[in-house]
């Protein structure tokens, strides 16, 4: 049997290693998962209290557009709910988009290096994937938009940036929108985007209205913590939507990912602690790695990229053994550099102490 031939130069996807594959390979009893990008302090109690409760309908089928969690979202976003579509994660909705309007031979422009899963839907689909340098780990929008030809259906903007952790300019994003084709979709990813403590960072959704190409991309994955749970949504104008939803399955995120999103916009309180914590130890780390000698990209995210002497993978590899799991840049095509996940204050120590040993 062989199978679709656009699958022929598609790369399986590699998360980080699990801790417990770790624990058996080393023998360790202690590890330290900082490779992910998960939020170091869980999920808000509410969230658990939801998931628990929602168990006793473990049975039944979810409702499939998730109604009441639309209706309280667009209502924090200021959209309508026939605006917001929601995905098992907003990997799903990029997958969703991809497959909804790209025709083989379609191009789609995004940066490099960027979301990697952006070019593998966009190989799934057939399309041809156009790369365009970043500019010290920023997006070069003046010259992504130079790329755009007649063949373009969609441009992605990861934004803050994975994994390099950096953000574009408000101006220069919402000149970028608007000089746009209105015929070609631009998708801002924003899945970081409540970690973001920059004063010069664009607010999409705002845009919406003038701009019915525009989708924004954001997740509960991150700051929310419900990785485990996968679930994600895009807000775009609702002609987009309705095209999405005819290629998403019908029951695509599950009662109990459905609940703890909506359990979890009631506790803004945990949401603030989280950015705290990590805008604190996000400029602690970075301090620590500067003053190792190692030049950080500026990041506005739950993550640092750091560039190392030589090879990313061996670093990491030297961290394995001390066990502390991170990403090598050569997989998220950043080579000779290191990303590493923030995690608590403990496990960032643990880091920074594994990482001034496997560099002696």
């Amino acid at each position: 049997m062989s199978a679709r031939g656009s699958l022929a130069h598609v790369a399986r996807y590699v998360p980080g290693k699990p801790i417990e594959e770790v624990q058996r390979e080393l023998g360790l009893a202690h590890v330290v998962k900082l490779a992910s990008n998960e939020n170091a302090y869980g999920c808000s109690p509410k969230a658990v209290k939801a998931v628990a409760e929602e168990m006793a309908k473990a049975a039944l089928y979810p409702e499939s557009v998730s109604p009441l969690l639309e209706e309280k979202l667009a209502t924090k976003l200021g959209v309508r709910a026939e605006q917001i579509v929601f995905g098992n994660g907003s990997d799903e909705i990029i997958a969703l988009l991809t497959r909804a309007f790209l025709d083989p031979g379609d191009e789609v422009v995004m940066a490099d290096p960027t979301f990697t899963r952006y070019e593998q839907n966009a190989a799934i689909e057939g399309g041809a994937v156009v790369k365009v340098p970043c500019r010290d780990g920023v997006h070069d929008l003046d010259a992504m938009l130079g790329a755009i030809t007649a063949r373009t259906k969609l441009v992605f903007v990861c934004n803050p940036n994975n994994p390099t952790g950096t953000v574009v300019g408000a101006d220069a994003l919402r000149r970028f929108i608007e000089r746009v084709p209105a015929r070609v979709l631009v998708v801002v990813d924003e899945a970081y985007y409540e970690y973001v403590t920059s004063a010069d960072y664009l607010q999409t959704i705002p845009l919406l209205g003038a701009h019915p190409n525009l989708v924004v991309l954001r997740t509960f994955s991150k700051i929310y913590g419900l990785a485990g749970l996968r679930i994600g949504y895009g807000a775009m104008h609702p002609d987009v939507a309705s095209v999405l939803h005819k290629v998403r399955g019908p029951f695509n995120t599950s009662r109990l990912a459905q609940a703890a999103a909506l359990a979890s916009l009631d506790d803004a309180d945990f949401v603030a602690m989280c950015r705290e914590q990590n805008a604190q130890e996000r400029d602690r780390v970075a301090r620590s790695l500067a003053e190792m000698g190692l030049r950080v990209y500026p990041s506005q995210t739950n993550f640092i990229l750091f560039e190392v002497p030589g090879s990313g993978e061996e670093v990491a590899r030297r961290l394995l053994r001390h066990g502390v799991i991170v990403r090598a840049g050569e997989g998220l095509g950043a080579p000779g550099t290191v990303r590493v996940s923030l995690g608590t204050p403990e496990e960032n120590d643990a880091f920074l102490r594994a990482l001034t040993h496997s560099m002696e």
